[in-house]
């Protein structure tokens, strides 16, 4: 685990990615470094999906200048360009289609400074919280099974064992155009996200990953993601996996506002759903 401080926050960071008891290659790429705290999960194969999740990483990591927080403007704009790199360079490479997930959590101020962690997600890894108590699954799919949940079609223990679980609906470098969840969480107070790529929630159910965040006891050899990583590799290890866990507290109150078409208020985001940015 790591501290890293800026400008009053105090955040402890942990992260631990691999390739999984049956994968030959990890195609998990992870970024945690203030204020960037993301995770990538590539698609295609091997080669294409290392490279899809990589550059996305690459290039978000290269526009957002480190060690303070950014603006909501500049991260979504990273985004874009690193969904235009990929597909220019992957695109053109002659390997064929691919592409990557994308979800995190960056520490972001608005012009009148007041300062918001943003959320975003681009397919179906996910961020979650935790109080103390209860993990909440902050983003929501962007997979077939989810639409089928929505609709009404799937229970999500049917979804669980879907034959198409594992197709996702939105991508980095699948479209030029790109269809981006994000919005605003407070800054201030005491706050423990964790994300994580499909290959912890497909061993994983919730209850047993809020077991392991409320049992867990860092004694400097042991981190909370290492923690999360080991758990879902003894439980199958099927997927790469990948484990960010970021706990950050800062005195003070916040509001909570979203990035949409218009404000609202998210209340205990028992029903929160991300306001989509193209």
């Amino acid at each position: 685990m790591s501290e890293q401080s800026a400008s009053g926050a105090s955040v402890n960071v942990s992260a631990r990615s691999e390739s999984g008891r049956v994968r030959p290659h990890n195609e998990d790429s992870v970024l945690a470094r203030f204020p960037l705290f993301l995770v990538a999960d590539g698609m295609g194969g091997h080669f294409r999906g290392d490279l899809a999740s990589s550059t996305a990483i690459r290039v978000i990591d290269e526009a957002i200048a480190p060690d303070m927080p950014t603006t909501p403007e500049a991260v979504l704009a990273a985004v874009r360009a690193a969904n235009r790199v990929i597909r220019r360079s992957i695109g053109g490479s002659g390997i064929g289609v691919s592409g990557t997930t994308l979800t995190g959590l960056v520490a972001t101020v608005a012009d009148n400074g007041d300062r918001h962690w943003m959320v975003l997600n681009v397919g179906d890894s996910r961020v979650y919280r935790w109080n103390g108590r209860s993990l909440t699954q902050l983003t929501v799919d962007h997979s077939l099974v989810q639409e089928l949940m929505d609709a009404g079609l799937l229970t999500a223990d049917q979804a669980s064992r879907h034959p198409e679980r594992s197709t996702i609906t939105r991508a980095l470098g699948v479209n030029d155009g790109l269809e981006i969840d994000a919005w605003l969480l407070p800054y201030d107070g005491t706050h423990t996200f964790l994300i994580c790529s499909d290959g912890v929630t497909k061993e994983l159910e919730t209850a047993e990953l809020e077991l392991i965040l409320a049992s867990h006891r860092d004694d400097g050899s042991r981190s909370l993601a290492d923690a999360i990583v080991e758990a879902a590799l003894e439980a199958g290890g099927r997927d790469n996996t990948t484990a960010v866990v970021v706990e950050g507290a800062r005195t003070g109150e916040g509001e909570l506002v979203s990035t949409g078409t218009g404000a609202r208020d998210l209340g205990e985001l028992g029903d929160t759903r991300p306001r989509s940015v193209t």
